[in-house]
Order: structure tokens, then sequence, then C-alpha cells
């Protein structure tokens, strides 16, 4: 049994944050990859820090990809002009991997969760939807020109009390020459206010350090999977495995997780839980999961009709969402779940 605390504080970050910008980075390299070759096997990591990124990990690929020109692309698109130098580390898969995959194994051992709630219409904690949605309007502000003193970096957070908001914040990178004063402001106003309604009885935060000129690799260093929290279900739910951007779906880690988000997602959509827990477990080079385990948030025990109508077997997985497709870089900010039209969110009837 399971069940989320009377209060509890969520958060998420803009596309703009470090850890963020390598994420985009390392899932854009995946999607190139698997534009050319959709057997693509990827797994890519990138480390960003004071004027440096560093790519790292392995591929199996056909995809002829300039890695670095990818990475550069990413950074600029995000909105930092700084110069950035790359180092590309890249390597070939070891074949010691593909023995098992290469047959539908399970590239990888581990346990993956997903989660969903009729507590919203994205079937996600509220604290969840809000945070993300705070995030998402301020880089908005930023891209339209609402605001032209807000800068790439940034985070929101939201406290939830007996389901209501009780505290918003948000850390933002701003030009020098505006106040705190007028950036407080002008985020009630175009921020807080259209995504919360009245802030009345809301604590608000902004930048509580006092200032935040200073955003990206020049203030922190950034690494692909380190916002797995705010990547899944804001630690309310368990996470296990790994991360999730620049790995193909062979990598169980990403493609279990998804597919327990889709089973999760429909039992409640169909009645059979307002909340549901679905988790399963792999051991690597083997086709089938060591476990799949399903449970409301009564206890009652949801595995039959989980199993009936999900099957977890990687190469089922991936071919029943689709996910040789090149559908990733845009999963890599805002949560990879409750966004419309991921082949992960689709109800179906079970």
């Amino acid at each position: 049994m399971f069940h989320l605390l009377e209060r509890y504080t969520t958060e998420s970050v803009t596309s703009g944050h470090p850890d963020k910008v390598c994420d985009q980075i390392s899932d854009a390299i995946l999607d190139a990859c698997l534009a050319q070759d959709p057997l693509s096997r990827v797994a890519v990591e990138s480390f960003g820090s004071h004027g440096t990124l560093m790519l790292g990990g392995e591929v199996k690929t056909r995809a002829k990809v300039d890695f670095e020109k990818i990475a550069r692309k990413v950074y600029r698109d995000i909105g930092y002009t700084e110069k950035l130098k790359v180092l590309n580390t890249i390597a070939k898969q070891s074949p010691d991997i593909a023995i098992g995959v290469d047959v539908g194994g399970a590239g990888d051992q581990g346990i993956m969760y997903g989660y969903a709630t009729n507590e919203t219409k994205e079937y996600l904690p509220k604290g969840v939807v809000l945070a993300h949605a705070l995030a998402r309007r301020l880089e908005k502000l930023r891209r339209d020109g609402t605001l032209k003193w807000l800068k790439p970096d940034g985070k929101t957070q939201v406290t939830i009390s007996q389901g209501k908001v009780i505290t918003a914040l948000t850390s933002t990178q701003h030009d020098k020459k505006i106040s705190q004063e007028d950036i407080r402001k002008e985020l009630i106003k175009h921020l807080f206010t259209p995504i919360l309604g009245s802030t009345k009885n809301i604590e608000i935060l902004v930048n509580p350090t006092g200032k935040f000129e200073i955003g990206g690799f020049a203030a922190d260093a950034g690494l692909t999977g380190r916002k797995i929290m705010v990547d899944t279900y804001g630690g309310l739910m368990p996470h296990g495995g790994g991360a999730f951007s620049g790995k193909d779906a062979t990598k169980v880690d990403r493609s279990a997780a998804y597919m327990c988000r889709f089973a999760a997602k429909n039992l409640v959509a169909n009645g059979h839980a307002k909340k549901a827990l679905v988790s399963v477990a792999y051991a690597i080079g083997r086709v089938e999961p060591v476990m799949v385990e399903a449970f409301d948030d009564k206890g009652k025990n949801l595995t039959s009709v989980v199993t009936k109508h999900f099957d977890f077997r990687p190469q089922a997985i991936i071919e029943r969402l689709g996910l040789t497709r090149p559908i990733f870089r845009e999963t890599a900010a805002y949560g990879h779940f409750g966004v419309a039209g991921r082949p992960w969110e689709e109800l179906v009837e079970i």
C-alpha cells in the first residue's frame, strides 16, 4: 500500500538548467542516430562545466552523426551564447552487451516503476503538474519576449498541503539591469497568477538568494540523468533502475519505466484504481522480466490485470510504444509523463 503525504513539495527546472542542457544534448544525439538507423544502440552521457562540455558513452549505429555539432546546436537553441569547448569520447558499444540484447533480452538489470493518479487530467500529482507548468511558462515568457530580462537557467518549486498550494517558488536567471523588486512583481503578474490563479494565501518566493545573474555551465556543472525525480514523479513515488536521457529503448531503465507508466495510467483511466503503482524488474540479457507487480493505494493487487494486457518483454515494449523513432529530445525537459501525444500516455481499453 502507498499514499501521498498530506504535505509535500515538488520541483521542476527550465530547459536551460545545466543538468537539463545535458539531458537534451544526450537525447538529441540519440534522435540523430535513430533518424538514420532505427536499430541504433545508444548510451550517451553529457557533462558540462565552466565552458567545457564532455560527451561520453557508447553507440552501435550505421548513422553518420557529428556529435559535437549536435551538442553546440542544442546549446544555442536553448539560448546560451557563451563559447563552449566540446570533448568527444563516445566509443563503440561493447560486444558483450550486444550478446543478450540482440536476441531480445534486457539491456541491463534493474527495477522500474510507473505511477498514475486520478488527481489531475494528466494523471499525475497536482504538485508535479504545477511545478512543470511554472517552469514551462518561465521559458515561454523568455522566448516570446514578454520578459526580456529573463535568461535560460531557472527552477520552480511548489508545496502542497491537503491539496492546496501553500508555497510557490522560482529562482530564475536574469539580466543585471533589473531589480529584484521588479522581478518579483513581474513574475507574480506573468508567471504565478496565470498558472496558480489567485496568489492569495500562497507564499511566493522569488530568487531567495537575492540575485541570479550567472547561470548555466558558467555557474554550475551539469550532468545527464541528474534530474530523474523531476523527470518522473517528483520524488513522491519510488524510482529504480537508472536515468532516461541518452539511452535507446533496449535500455529498460527507460523503456520499461515508460511501459510501467502506460500500464499504471490505464489502470486508473479504466477504473481499476484511483491511484496505481506498477513495478517490473529485469536481468541483463534475459527476455522475460524477473518480476511484474501492480497495486492500488489501498493495497489491492492488480498484477493479473497488468500482465493480461501489457507485455513487458523489452522487444514487445519497443514495438507497442514505437520506441525506435526519434521522439526523445522533447522529453528531456519538463517531465517525461503527463504530456499528450507521447505513446506511453495513450489511453486504451483494458
